[in-house]
Protein backbone atom coordinates (compact mmCIF):
# COMPACT_ATOMS: atom_id res chain seq x y z
CA UNK A 1 0.00 0.00 0.00
CA UNK A 2 2.76 2.15 0.94
CA UNK A 3 4.45 1.58 -2.57
CA UNK A 4 1.19 2.28 -4.27
CA UNK A 5 0.08 5.58 -2.53
CA UNK A 6 3.63 7.11 -3.02
CA UNK A 7 3.49 6.55 -6.31
CA UNK A 8 0.51 8.43 -6.84
CA UNK A 9 2.02 11.20 -4.71
CA UNK A 10 4.88 11.32 -7.02
CA UNK A 11 2.63 11.17 -9.97
CA UNK A 12 1.04 14.64 -8.63
CA UNK A 13 4.07 15.91 -6.90
CA UNK A 14 6.59 16.11 -9.94
CA UNK A 15 3.96 18.01 -11.82
CA UNK A 16 4.59 20.70 -9.80
CA UNK A 17 7.39 23.20 -8.48
CA UNK A 18 10.37 21.10 -7.06
CA UNK A 19 12.41 21.51 -3.97
CA UNK A 20 15.17 21.89 -6.73
CA UNK A 21 18.68 23.08 -6.07
CA UNK A 22 17.88 23.79 -2.41
CA UNK A 23 17.41 20.33 -1.92
CA UNK A 24 20.23 19.40 -3.94
CA UNK A 25 22.44 21.66 -1.94
CA UNK A 26 21.64 19.93 1.62
CA UNK A 27 24.05 17.35 0.60
CA UNK A 28 26.41 19.35 -1.79
CA UNK A 29 30.30 18.92 -0.86
CA UNK A 30 31.63 22.48 0.59
CA UNK A 31 35.00 23.61 0.67
CA UNK A 32 35.86 24.62 4.27
CA UNK A 33 36.38 28.38 3.24
CA UNK A 34 33.08 28.44 2.18
CA UNK A 35 32.58 29.64 -1.15
CA UNK A 36 31.31 26.78 -3.19
CA UNK A 37 32.62 26.78 -7.11
CA UNK A 38 29.63 27.84 -8.50
CA UNK A 39 30.54 26.08 -11.80
CA UNK A 40 30.97 22.69 -10.12
CA UNK A 41 26.82 22.99 -10.37
CA UNK A 42 26.34 25.86 -12.65
CA UNK A 43 26.76 25.51 -16.34
CA UNK A 44 28.69 28.88 -17.89
CA UNK A 45 28.37 27.23 -21.34
CA UNK A 46 25.68 25.62 -23.77
CA UNK A 47 28.59 23.01 -24.55
CA UNK A 48 27.45 20.58 -21.89
CA UNK A 49 26.89 17.11 -22.07
CA UNK A 50 23.61 16.43 -21.34
CA UNK A 51 23.20 12.63 -19.51
CA UNK A 52 20.13 10.79 -17.38
CA UNK A 53 20.13 8.23 -14.26
CA UNK A 54 17.43 6.00 -13.20
CA UNK A 55 16.59 5.62 -10.02
CA UNK A 56 14.48 2.50 -9.84
CA UNK A 57 12.10 2.23 -6.62
CA UNK A 58 11.58 -1.94 -5.92
CA UNK A 59 7.93 -1.84 -5.22
CA UNK A 60 7.59 -5.52 -4.98
CA UNK A 61 8.73 -5.69 -1.67
CA UNK A 62 7.36 -5.01 2.12
CA UNK A 63 9.19 -1.77 2.42
CA UNK A 64 10.10 0.48 -0.58
CA UNK A 65 13.86 0.43 -1.61
CA UNK A 66 16.17 2.26 -4.16
CA UNK A 67 18.19 0.67 -6.17
CA UNK A 68 21.89 1.86 -6.11
CA UNK A 69 25.22 0.58 -8.34
CA UNK A 70 29.07 0.48 -7.34
CA UNK A 71 30.61 1.63 -10.54
CA UNK A 72 33.98 -0.61 -11.07
CA UNK A 73 37.46 1.74 -10.50
CA UNK A 74 38.05 1.46 -14.46
CA UNK A 75 35.40 4.12 -15.30
CA UNK A 76 34.78 7.62 -14.56
CA UNK A 77 33.67 8.36 -10.86
CA UNK A 78 35.19 5.04 -10.18
CA UNK A 79 34.12 3.15 -6.99
CA UNK A 80 31.30 5.72 -5.61
CA UNK A 81 27.63 4.66 -5.37
CA UNK A 82 25.92 5.97 -8.39
CA UNK A 83 22.44 5.61 -10.46
CA UNK A 84 22.14 3.44 -13.46
CA UNK A 85 22.84 6.13 -16.66
CA UNK A 86 25.10 7.72 -18.83
CA UNK A 87 25.16 10.33 -21.93
CA UNK A 88 22.49 10.90 -24.00
CA UNK A 89 22.94 9.16 -27.39
CA UNK A 90 21.32 10.25 -30.94
CA UNK A 91 17.61 11.31 -30.87
CA UNK A 92 17.18 9.57 -27.30
CA UNK A 93 14.69 10.91 -24.92
CA UNK A 94 15.74 11.52 -21.06
CA UNK A 95 13.91 8.44 -20.77
CA UNK A 96 15.14 6.50 -23.23
CA UNK A 97 18.83 7.08 -22.18
CA UNK A 98 18.18 6.46 -18.26
CA UNK A 99 16.11 3.02 -19.73
CA UNK A 100 19.31 1.66 -21.99
CA UNK A 101 21.94 2.46 -19.45
CA UNK A 102 19.73 1.00 -17.12
CA UNK A 103 19.42 -2.21 -19.20
CA UNK A 104 23.18 -2.15 -19.91
CA UNK A 105 24.27 -1.81 -16.18
CA UNK A 106 22.27 -4.19 -14.64
CA UNK A 107 20.52 -6.22 -17.30
CA UNK A 108 17.15 -4.05 -16.24
CA UNK A 109 13.78 -5.89 -17.78
CA UNK A 110 12.72 -2.44 -18.66
CA UNK A 111 9.26 -3.75 -19.93
CA UNK A 112 8.35 -4.41 -16.48
CA UNK A 113 8.84 -0.32 -15.53
CA UNK A 114 6.63 2.15 -14.96
CA UNK A 115 8.50 5.64 -15.87
CA UNK A 116 7.14 8.09 -12.84
CA UNK A 117 8.73 11.82 -13.91
CA UNK A 118 11.72 13.43 -13.89
CA UNK A 119 13.77 15.94 -10.86
CA UNK A 120 15.23 18.44 -11.16
CA UNK A 121 18.57 18.08 -13.40
CA UNK A 122 22.27 18.98 -11.85
CA UNK A 123 24.89 19.87 -13.82
CA UNK A 124 28.09 18.04 -12.52
CA UNK A 125 31.25 20.25 -13.63
CA UNK A 126 33.97 17.57 -13.25
CA UNK A 127 32.30 15.66 -16.25
CA UNK A 128 30.52 18.95 -17.61
CA UNK A 129 27.38 16.52 -17.65
CA UNK A 130 23.44 17.89 -17.51
CA UNK A 131 22.43 15.06 -15.72
CA UNK A 132 18.69 14.78 -15.72
CA UNK A 133 16.88 11.85 -12.55
CA UNK A 134 14.29 9.84 -14.22
CA UNK A 135 11.86 8.11 -11.65
CA UNK A 136 10.57 4.54 -12.43
CA UNK A 137 8.97 1.91 -10.51
CA UNK A 138 9.85 -1.91 -10.83
CA UNK A 139 6.66 -3.09 -11.33
CA UNK A 140 7.37 -6.87 -10.73
CA UNK A 141 9.78 -8.76 -9.39
CA UNK A 142 13.29 -9.54 -11.43
CA UNK A 143 16.89 -10.37 -11.15
CA UNK A 144 20.26 -7.88 -11.89
CA UNK A 145 23.17 -9.06 -13.10
CA UNK A 146 25.66 -6.34 -13.04
CA UNK A 147 27.68 -5.55 -16.20
CA UNK A 148 31.14 -6.14 -14.56
CA UNK A 149 33.20 -3.82 -17.02
CA UNK A 150 30.84 -1.08 -15.33
CA UNK A 151 29.33 -2.15 -11.85
CA UNK A 152 30.94 -3.82 -9.14
CA UNK A 153 27.94 -4.44 -6.96
CA UNK A 154 24.36 -3.78 -7.35
CA UNK A 155 22.86 -2.60 -4.08
CA UNK A 156 19.45 -1.76 -2.34
CA UNK A 157 18.64 0.71 0.18
CA UNK A 158 15.11 1.33 2.30
CA UNK A 159 13.78 4.95 1.75
CA UNK A 160 13.51 4.63 5.29
CA UNK A 161 17.09 4.24 5.90
CA UNK A 162 17.67 8.10 4.31
CA UNK A 163 15.70 9.97 6.30
CA UNK A 164 17.30 8.13 9.26
CA UNK A 165 19.01 10.96 10.85
CA UNK A 166 22.42 8.79 12.19
CA UNK A 167 22.61 7.57 8.88
CA UNK A 168 23.44 11.23 7.95
CA UNK A 169 27.41 12.04 8.21
CA UNK A 170 29.62 14.95 7.57
CA UNK A 171 33.25 14.59 7.29
CA UNK A 172 36.52 16.44 5.92
CA UNK A 173 37.74 15.13 3.13
CA UNK A 174 40.50 16.16 0.66
CA UNK A 175 39.24 16.93 -2.35
CA UNK A 176 41.43 17.54 -5.37
CA UNK A 177 43.92 19.01 -2.99
CA UNK A 178 41.34 21.26 -1.50
CA UNK A 179 39.96 20.56 2.20
CA UNK A 180 35.88 20.14 1.75
CA UNK A 181 32.74 19.46 4.52
CA UNK A 182 31.20 15.84 3.29
CA UNK A 183 27.96 15.02 3.79
CA UNK A 184 26.94 11.84 2.75
CA UNK A 185 25.11 8.74 4.05
CA UNK A 186 26.41 6.35 6.02
CA UNK A 187 24.37 3.25 4.45
CA UNK A 188 27.29 0.91 3.12
CA UNK A 189 30.66 0.36 3.07
CA UNK A 190 31.17 3.01 -0.07
CA UNK A 191 29.68 6.41 1.15
CA UNK A 192 26.75 7.74 -1.13
CA UNK A 193 27.82 11.21 -1.67
CA UNK A 194 28.86 13.71 -4.16
CA UNK A 195 26.35 14.12 -7.47
CA UNK A 196 24.68 10.82 -6.47
CA UNK A 197 23.60 12.15 -3.19
CA UNK A 198 22.59 15.29 -4.21
CA UNK A 199 19.73 14.02 -6.64
CA UNK A 200 19.07 11.94 -3.69
CA UNK A 201 18.49 14.85 -1.50
CA UNK A 202 15.85 16.04 -3.62
CA UNK A 203 14.10 12.75 -3.92
CA UNK A 204 14.25 12.38 -0.03
CA UNK A 205 12.42 15.92 0.62
CA UNK A 206 9.89 14.64 -1.37
CA UNK A 207 9.32 11.28 0.63
CA UNK A 208 9.53 13.67 3.67
CA UNK A 209 6.44 15.79 2.33
CA UNK A 210 4.56 12.66 1.78
CA UNK A 211 5.20 11.09 5.22
CA UNK A 212 4.93 14.12 6.56
CA UNK A 213 1.43 14.68 5.38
Amino acid sequence: MLQKNFKKFLQTRLGTSLPGQDAQRIMAPLPKNGKPNKTHYEPSHDDFRNSSVLIPFIAWKPELEILLTLRTQSINHGGQLSFPGGGKEGDETIEETALREAQEEIGLHTGQVEIIGQLTPLYVGHSDNMVTPVIAFLKEEQSFTPNPNEVDEIITIPVNDLITEHNLVEEEWDLRGTPYRVPFWNIHRVPLWGATAMMMSELVELYREFVNR
